[in-house]
């Protein structure tokens, strides 16, 4: 599946525009940090339903006091927190007794064909905006679907008594207007402000609709908690347990490769093809067996070797803030214990007690992956032989290759080692695909703020380069190109200076943004709705933010009775 990079999906809200609202958090990280502030508040408060709006501001107080947030942002953090309160009882009402509202003003205004009744607006299916795919998606799972604005109507439906729960996209004044309706039918609703109270070619977060959207209580592991996952894979790499599953370290050859093995990172690998196998499980809180453990740590043979090698490639000294392998131990051993990493990967795959079939198709699918990242490096280490400019699309394509195979090889072993079909593992292939370019765009735009070893001192071909080649003209464009040849003469700071100036940091994000939404997309023809929530909700893990430094107010709530916290009266737990 070849996926988009000159082209934003239409999905994907133009992330160019500022919110005009000043009651809305303007960045999408301060957007999802309200929102993981708001879901952690819901946690250990509980507010019981229904709730009036008189309840919700007094919650939004205090969260905004507790986070320190922006007194401003009052309306938007109601809001979210009454969105947060609803999770769990939308997740019970059926998709076919769910009423989706979507706002007229999504639409590209000035081309859209759709005519208007009584109803609202009769979508044409011309693919200029959002509404579009979500009409259809809701649709197709049993929604009921408006494209309107208008209490009365909306309060008409209500009244018809077919509708247990709402889903309601809007400007947060609009949404205001609607709230006591909601209330006054006793049913959940969930709303998702607009990005911009323009009224015309507004965005909206899509991921965060289309969170919703899917939520059902058939997902048996949408309640799971994503974090202890990942605590109980990381446990599988401590010395012990990697001694247990892969056995004794023997000789240094076999201690070197162990101890790169245990070292830092994120291990996002290996907690795929744990989520994969979890999700296609009946029972979401069955154990994982030492088959799918081994298979883990397999993956992440595959990804550490890889490293090793990379770095002898690119003549990195530095791996994790430490010394790179080749750089303490020289070249010639460094090769060795990736390629002892090889194949104990290979080993562990053989070792899996799965029918033999399994086993030669998860070989095999480990296997095409090697042969793919190699390729992709090869196409690297031939451009630094006669460095050039590379367009936006042929980096892409080298991204694709590097990065991609290692998403794909850990999800799919997973869900082999479950039984998944072949139907299964080619929406696997398009997700991550989607999902290791977003990836690696991201680690891109890191490199932008990096001093040491960024793409631009290190001479590697980034997608911010590309892009602001590709807009250059005249002396700008020689000096960008001068960086592509990596010329010793290239100041750095000029090159990021070029790059913001030019728009391409910026329109990086936005490719960003629609390689995420193309990766939770692929996921429009999965059946099984465990494993397309936890796939969904995988996206925002990765590429989420970590909320730290919450207030000592509900720290210090775990240590006393919940009568004594009565945060807002008529609340207590």
């Amino acid at each position: 599946m070849q996926l988009p990079l000159l082209t934003l999906p239409r999905a994907v809200p133009a992330l160019s525009k500022r919110a005009t609202q000043d009651t809305i958090p303007p960045t999408r990280e301060e957007r999802e940090r309200v929102k993981l502030l708001a879901e952690r508040y819901v946690a250990d408060v509980q507010p019981v339903l229904p709730l009036s709006f008189a309840e919700l501001k007094q919650h939004a107080d205090r969260l905004i006091a507790a986070a320190e947030l922006d007194p401003k942002f009052r309306d938007y953090v109601a809001v979210v927190v009454n969105s947060e309160a609803c999770r769990e009882a939308l997740a019970t009402v059926p998709y076919e007794r769910r009423l989706l509202l979507l706002p007229k003003c999504l639409r590209v205004e000035d081309r859209c064909p759709a005519p208007f009744d009584e109803f609202g607006l009769l979508c044409k299916q011309c693919g200029l905006c959002t509404i579009q795919d979500l009409q259809n998606e809701a649709e197709r799972l049993g929604y009921a679907v408006l494209v309107a604005e208008g209490s009365a109507l909306v309060m008409a439906i209500i009244q018809t008594g077919k509708i247990d729960a709402i889903i309601g996209v809007s400007c947060l004044s609009v949404l205001e207007k609607a709230f006591p309706y909601m209330e006054a039918a006793a049913i959940p609703g969930v709303a998702i402000p607009l990005l911009q109270d323009d009224c015309k070619d507004t965005g909206v977060d899509i991921e965060w609709v289309w969170d919703f959207i899917h939520l059902t209580s058939e997902d048996r592991t949408y309640r799971l908690d994503l974090d202890a996952v990942r605590a109980e894979v990381d446990t599988w790499f401590e010395p012990t347990t990697l001694a247990t599953l892969m056995g004794p370290a023997d000789t240094i050859t076999e201690q070197l490769g162990r101890d790169w093995l245990a070292k830092a990172g994120k291990r996002w690998r290996p907690f795929l093809a744990a989520c994969a196998w979890k999700a296609l499980q009946d029972d979401p809180e069955t154990d994982f067996p030492t088959g799918l453990k081994k298979l883990a740590v397999a993956v992440e043979c595959f990804h550490k070797a890889s490293l090793i090698h990379d770095d002898i490639e690119d003549a990195d000294e530095l791996r994790y803030g430490e010394k790179t392998l080749h750089a303490e131990q020289g070249i010639p051993v460094a090769l060795n214990v990736g390629d002892l990493l090889l194949g104990e990967g290979y080993r562990l795959i053989a070792e899996v007690e799965a029918p033999a079939t399994v086993r030669a198709a998860m070989v095999k699918i480990a296997a095409e992956g090697h042969r793919t990242l190699c390729l992709g490096q090869g196409a690297e280490l031939a451009w630094t032989r006669d460095p050039r400019p590379l367009t936006p699309t042929e980096v892409a394509a080298i991204h694709r290759q590097k990065t991609a195979p290692a998403f794909e090889v850990a999800l799919r072993l997973g869900a082999a080692f479950a039984g998944a079909d072949q139907e299964l593992h080619a929406v696997l292939t398009d997700y991550s695909e989607a999902l290791g370019i977003a990836y690696q765009i991201r680690d891109d735009i890191d490199d932008l703020g990096s001093e040491d070893g960024s793409d631009i001192t290190a001479g590697r071909p980034g997608l911010p380069m590309a892009l602001a080649f590709e807009r250059a003209k005249d002396s700008d464009r020689d000096q960008l190109e001068s960086a592509w040849r990596r010329s010793a003469s290239v100041d750095p700071g000029v090159i990021r200076g070029l790059i913001d100036t030019l728009g391409a940091g910026e329109r990086a994000s936005q490719l960003l943004e629609s390689y995420k939404d193309q990766a939770v997309r692929t996921l429009m023809d999965v059946q099984n709705p465990t494993l397309k929530g936890l796939l969904r909700r995988v996206v925002s893990k990765i590429f989420g933010i970590e909320v730290k430094g919450w207030c000592s107010e509900f720290e210090s709530r775990n240590t006393v009775p919940s009568a004594e916290f009565d945060p807002v009266p008529g609340t207590r737990n």
